[in-house]
């Protein structure tokens, strides 16, 4: 498979239609590609909370129209990153979108984990409930976004639904960057999975963010990696190393907490 991973930069001053128009583009020179990626919330930028409620969409709003014409002109499977969703029932919502190769909606995510602890998104968006994965020709997407890549049983429940790559799509602050490489090795070596991760660049709402996009193999191996500006970061890799790799090392066949219920005394 060959994935494009368009590490954006979210720098302010750009306006969100403005954004949604180099974006779209940027996903149209793709094609060739089987897999396209974008950040988190790339339209308002993730730390931008003041924005979330007035940019909010419903999920098939403007930017779910735009990315559904992007991946059909581009032919290809496009995780469209994350939008601020406005329920009309409920809450906002942080929302992942994947479409297939004829601009179908594959499956959307509402993001479980909230950062911010007391303040930001954790209090201005619901939480999602649903794990999602998104069966390709190729290999299982697991969906994930940003903070989530700090709980590893949400990757390890990905794997028990049957998934094979995880995608992540973030707004990861470079003062945290560290963790965000060291993360994503340890999902990937963890679930024995590939992890493709999208970031994004420049600095939004006054927070530099951390770039270095990333793909590591199942054995941990970064296979690439972004630099800390705009990039769009290309890679091949075989999914089928994912099931040599669970033959060779079944680690994951030795797993006893989680499945099931465990014994007190």
């Amino acid at each position: 498979m060959r994935a494009s991973l368009i590490q954006i930069d979210v720098n302010e001053g750009e306006s969100v239609e403005s954004r949604r128009r180099r974006v779209t583009a940027l996903v149209r020179e793709q094609a060739g590609a089987d897999l396209v990626v974008l950040p988190e919330l790339w339209t308002t930028g993730a730390f931008a909370y003041e924005a979330f409620a007035t940019e909010a969409e419903p999920l098939e709003g403007p930017t779910y129209e735009a990315m559904a014409k992007a991946a059909s002109d581009a032919g290809v499977w496009l995780h469209a990153g994350s939008i601020p969703e406005r329920d009309p029932d409920g809450p906002l919502y942080n929302t992942s979108l994947v479409f297939s190769p004829s601009g179908e909606l594959a499956a959307a995510y509402r993001k479980i984990h909230r950062f911010g602890f007391d303040k930001g998104e954790a209090v201005l968006m619901g939480a999602g409930r649903e794990l999602v994965t998104v069966r390709l020709p190729e290999t299982t997407l697991g969906v994930a976004t940003c903070y989530d890549l700090r709980f590893p049983e949400l990757f390890r429940g990905l794997v028990d639904a049957g998934a094979e790559t995880m995608v992540l799509s973030a707004g990861w602050p470079e003062r945290r960057r560290a963790h965000w490489t060291l993360l994503a090795q340890a999902r990937a070596v963890e679930n024995q999975a590939f992890v493709l991760a999208c970031g994004t660049a420049g600095t939004h709402a006054g927070v530099p963010q951390a770039g270095h996009s990333i793909v590591v193999d199942p054995w941990g191996e970064v296979l690439a990696e972004a630099g800390a500006g705009e990039e769009i970061l290309t890679v091949d890799f075989d999914p089928a190393r994912v099931a040599t790799t669970r033959e060779q090392f079944p680690a994951l066949k030795d797993r006893l907490l989680g499945l099931e219920p465990p014994t007190h005394r």
